[in-house]
């Protein structure tokens, strides 16, 4: 009550209560229900005919089955159905713990003949029923990630509002980049800040991956659920809203540093960022399925990112980085994005100066977009491989998340 909680579960509120208590005490929490539009459940024995009209519908139970569950008005049509009629000093509750058995019967029968239709209207479907199951489990935990988006507005304004602050600020700070060779350096820092920016953004959904797990672990573990379903809807739901946070970063940032003008490098680029969010939330899932808590969650994933960029060829170049360091550059989540915003910002402007031996005269241009592609070693249009690369990644990620989550749920016993 003093938290204001949206769903209230009271056990026999009035018990113990006269009955003037007990009709305050109900119409209180009818009240609540329609003025704030919270949700409240209760148990309640022997209710009086005035407490009936505060409650809109009526569950009742009889050995652990549903003998019904509606309004008061359904009830008394129900009892008069079967033959009965309600005494005058009775309400329809009372009187229906009188001929419960009757009910129970009634009620199994009329639920076995509305599941046997729904049996014979999906025998007409084209899936198998077990596609048919997977399905609508998918489907149903889509419905579920929607709702915990929405709940959780604090996850979802901070990573809006970081989206753009970060993109207006870095657009402020390399507003209108110049085209020589102070600005090749202004970019490639650019690049490598948003970078780093973008990936260590997402490390704020570790807690909540973290809360999600135990719920996974209890609900999987039992079968309520295949994990494969639970990673499929995580991932259609979280794809466009992460598409969202990628167009409100690209586009401030884009267009206040004015980069390639043309329309197809600003779409690349765009495309890019939102792979680089993707490969990030994958990560970050990853860890959270391997990580026992925060602490070490979020020290493992700040561990795994120093690695990535450091040995992403921006600080030391490939030729520089020692032997049996070397497939960390391959593995590096940095490495990919990086070529592939440099080629995207300098390929389609390979013979275009910006650097000259004489600034005034220009009469020998030293250093072109393909000198700048050529000091990183891309020689060659690499975007779309690239492109690749960072999907595989993305998916690597999902699977190991998968397999992990797996053997725990196989493990879990709770």
């Amino acid at each position: 009550m003093i938290h204001d909680p949206s769903i209230l579960l009271l056990d026999e509120p009035t018990s113990g209560l006269d009955s003037t208590s007990a009709l305050q005490v109900i119409e209180l929490l009818s009240s609540m229900a329609k003025g704030k539009g919270r949700t409240v459940i209760l148990s309640i024995h022997q209710p009086s005919y005035r407490i009936l009209q505060y409650i809109q519908n009526f569950l009742i139970l009889s050995r652990g089955s549903v003998v019904h569950d509606g309004s008061l008005e359904s009830l008394e049509e129900t009892i008069n159905k079967l033959g009965f009629q309600i005494p005058l000093q009775l309400n329809a509750i009372e009187f229906a713990m009188e001929i419960i058995r009757t009910l129970e019967d009634s009620y199994s029968k009329r639920y076995d003949l509305s599941v046997l239709g729904d049996r014979e209207l999906c025998s007409y479907s084209m899936l198998p029923e077990g596609q048919q199951n997977y399905l609508l489990e998918i489907m149903f935990l889509c419905s579920r990630f929607w709702k915990i988006i929405y709940r959780t507005k604090q996850l979802f304004l901070a990573r809006t509002m970081q989206a753009l602050v970060g993109g207006f600020g870095l657009g402020s700070v390399y507003m209108r980049v110049r085209r020589d060779e102070g600005g090749v350096a202004e970019r490639l820092g650019l690049f490598a800040f948003s970078l780093s920016f973008l990936l260590s953004s997402t490390v704020e959904a570790l807690p909540i991956y973290l809360q999600e797990r135990r719920v996974l672990m209890k609900e999987a573990s039992r079968g309520a659920y295949r994990i494969s379903s639970y990673m499929i809807a995580n991932t259609i739901v979280f794809l466009p809203f992460l598409f969202v946070v990628a167009v409100l970063f690209a586009v401030p940032v884009y267009f206040l540093v004015g980069l390639n003008p043309t329309v197809s490098a600003f779409a690349f680029f765009t495309f890019i960022v939102w792979l680089i969010v993707l490969m990030a939330s994958s990560l970050v899932m990853f860890l959270s399925a391997v990580s026992p808590d925060f602490i070490s969650g979020n020290s493992l994933i700040c561990t795994v990112l120093g690695a990535f960029f450091l040995f992403s060829g921006y600080f030391i170049p490939k030729e520089s980085i020692p032997k049996y360091w070397l497939f960390m550059y391959y593995v590096s989540l940095y490495r990919y994005p990086l070529d592939s915003l440099l080629t995207n910002e300098y390929w389609s402007r390979r013979s275009e100066c910006f650097s000259w031996q004489g600034e005034k005269d220009r009469s020998m241009c030293l250093q072109t977009g393909i000198d700048v592609l050529k000091s990183r070693e891309l020689d060659k249009d690499s975007r779309w491989m690239n492109v690749g690369i960072m999907f595989c990644f993305f998916v690597f990620y999902r699977v190991l998340c998968w397999i992990i989550l797996s053997r725990r749920a196989s493990r879990t016993t709770i």
